[in-house]
């Protein structure tokens, strides 16, 4: 089935800015959400029931991450909004998942969309899913469509007090989430890389139809990835150059190694595209040669059979005075002539190196 490339807003058509509406998927039944609050000796992490024990913290010095895996229940957007001074349009942006990875920064946070991408077990079909953080002096907020497993590494991190994450601030958390992120192209790529590989085997040994169409998926999904990761690659240089006051110095550096991720994933992801332009360019002249090859073998044959044809008119004739025709040994002339034409015309195809 073919992925939409350009999705409806009928919900959004006439509405005024910053009304909140979902525009996507509903990809999950219920939202979770997860709380982490910790600085660097203390770690407290608790699924709250309702988005307004968010509001409740604690008083010395700690970041405060809020998960939110889910985004199709627009009441409990609007609550955390209110809880943490956030503006409608963002909130907007935010619902709709529809969204190409950009960067907002604002007086009080900064506001980012991402593309998590993964790929399931069996297949090649890129599965995208948005991302919004919230960035703000002591807190991050994130939006998923659903709960993703590219944050449990991060999750791991900070329960096992591993790295500097538990003694940096909201900022080097962000980092660690958008590297995760960037990272999980790499697992995709390798994939790719794997299927091109075994795709340029078959090109070799016996392509079919199949191998075609699974070439233009590819394609195809190539597209998604390189809309995904120019935007990215803005988005990190954007932050990068950020001169807010949320973001520190040191952080800067950790921004530069991922940016420079992301330039090794556009060259893999033209390197990719590149080569299956060229795989396709070799199906087809595969197809040809092999067509080529089977009009090669009806031609010999054809004009192998074209004096025989010639001597079977000649003698099929109705004329009452053929020289041979009463003749005994006639009928076995025919043959032999016959064999000796076809004869000298496999010999001439072979001195040609026709055959």
């Amino acid at each position: 089935m073919r992925r939409k490339v350009i999705r409806t807003h009928d919900k959004k058509i006439g509405a005024s800015p910053g009304t909140l509406v979902h525009v996507g998927e509903r990809k999950v039944e219920t939202v979770k959400i997860s709380v982490f609050e910790y600085n660097a000796e203390h770690l407290t992490e608790k699924i709250p029931r309702r988005i307004e024990e968010c509001a409740v913290r604690v008083k010395e010095p700690r970041v405060f991450w809020v998960d939110i895996a889910g985004i199709h229940q627009v009441d409990i957007l609007e609550k955390c909004g209110a809880i943490f001074g956030l503006h409608p349009l963002v909130l907007e942006d935010i619902l709709n998942t529809g969204h190409r990875p950009k960067f907002e920064e604002h007086d009080d946070f900064l506001f980012l969309v991402l593309k998590m991408l993964s790929l399931p077990e069996q297949g090649t079909e890129i599965r995208g899913e948005q991302i919004s953080l919230i960035v703000g002096p002591d807190y991050l907020l994130t939006f998923q469509e659903r709960e993703e497993d590219l944050f449990d590494g991060v999750r791991e991190r900070l329960r096992g007090n591993r790295g500097k994450i538990r003694k940096h601030g909201a900022d080097y958390l962000a980092y660690a989430l958008i590297d995760a992120v960037v990272d999980g192209h790499f697992v995709i790529l390798e994939k790719i890389g794997d299927e091109i590989e075994r795709l340029e085997d078959e090109l070799l040994a016996a392509p079919s139809p199949e191998t075609l169409q699974q070439i233009h998926n590819l394609k195809r999904e190539m597209i998604l990835l390189r809309k995904s990761v120019w935007p990215l690659r803005e988005l990190i240089g954007d932050l990068q150059r950020c001169e807010s006051p949320l973001i520190a110095a040191d952080t800067g550096i950790f921004l530069r190694d991922v940016y420079d991720h992301t330039i090794q994933i556009i060259d893999t992801v033209e390197t990719f595209r590149d080569m299956l332009a060229g795989m396709l360019d070799l199906y087809l002249s595969s197809v040809s040669n092999h067509m080529n090859e089977i009009m090669k073998v009806l031609t010999v044959i054809a004009t192998i059979f074209i004096p025989l044809t010639f001597l079977a008119g000649v003698y099929g004739m109705n004329f009452d005075y053929l020289p041979e025709l009463r003749w005994r040994w006639g009928y076995a002339a025919f043959w032999g002539l016959s064999i000796v034409c076809a004869l000298g015309m496999v010999r001439f195809f072979q001195r040609k190196k026709w055959l």
